[in-house]
């Protein structure tokens, strides 16, 4: 028997003092919360950590882990969780074409991307968490 292949990603739900969300715009997603995908041997919040700063520049502090959405069919488990900005300096890349803080309605605005704005959503909500949302083929 094979052994099964998941992937796991971290993302955050990044805030700054004036309570406004950090977004990339990615090339192919249009705007999204930092995040990807966790490398072996590490631990999820320190792949959240390293993405969001690989993407952005910012330097963030986890505050709370927040859930996970299950995307059964695609074998991928994508965990949030939310941070605060501590330091550092925003930047672009490849995976970021541009990088900045919104207020929370016009980010929510701005994410059109699957279900990457009901992640921010559930993040938001404290009342939810921790939560576990299960989907296949991009329905939930």
């Amino acid at each position: 028997m094979a052994a099964p292949k998941h992937f796991v990603s971290a993302a955050t739900i990044v805030l700054n003092d004036a309570n406004e969300i950090l977004l990339i715009k990615g090339p192919r997603r249009g705007w999204e919360m930092p995040g990807g995908q966790v490398e072996e041997g590490e631990s999820i919040k320190n792949a959240a950590i390293r993405e969001t700063k690989e993407e952005t520049g910012i330097d963030i502090e986890i505050e709370k882990f927040c859930g996970i959405f299950q995307n059964v069919s695609g074998s991928i488990c994508n965990t949030l969780f939310l941070a605060k900005a501590i330091g550092g300096e925003r930047t672009t890349g490849p995976e970021s074409l541009e990088v900045d803080f919104f207020p929370v309605n016009e980010a929510l605005e701005m994410v059109t991307w699957g279900n990457f704005k009901q992640r921010i959503e559930y993040a938001l909500n404290e009342s939810l968490h921790p939560f576990y949302i299960e989907f296949s083929n991009g329905k939930w």
